[in-house]
């Protein structure tokens, strides 16, 4: 039984070694899906696209919640603000808004 343990242990601590180094916030992990169309350094080629870089936090969670809601149309914004809770929209842009600082 002991052996089955020792490798567990192993993984375990190798999750909490690697997680120190650099703690990942929720916020980070939600803003990541943000970052593949909206530019993960604020340079875009796309013009249709906007960069968030330098975005104040306050406006990108006013109008993640007007797609949401359907008070601001989209293309496609729309549907994806669905997917989150105030608590999450508040998360990512207040990670995305520290991006910009």
């Amino acid at each position: 039984m002991k052996k089955k343990l020792l490798p567990l242990a192993g993984i375990v601590m190798g999750l909490s070694v690697a997680t120190s180094a650099h703690a990942v916030e929720r916020g980070e992990l939600l803003a990541n899906s943000c970052f593949s169309c909206h530019g993960y350094d604020g340079k875009l080629d796309n013009a249709e696209i906007i960069p968030l870089a330098n975005y104040p936090a306050s406006l990108i969670i006013s109008q993640m919640k007007a797609y949401r809601d359907g008070t601001r149309e989209g293309t496609i914004m729309n549907r994806h603000a669905r997917g989150y809770t105030d608590e999450e929209i508040e998360l990512m842009a207040n990670f995305i808004g520290l991006q910009g600082q």
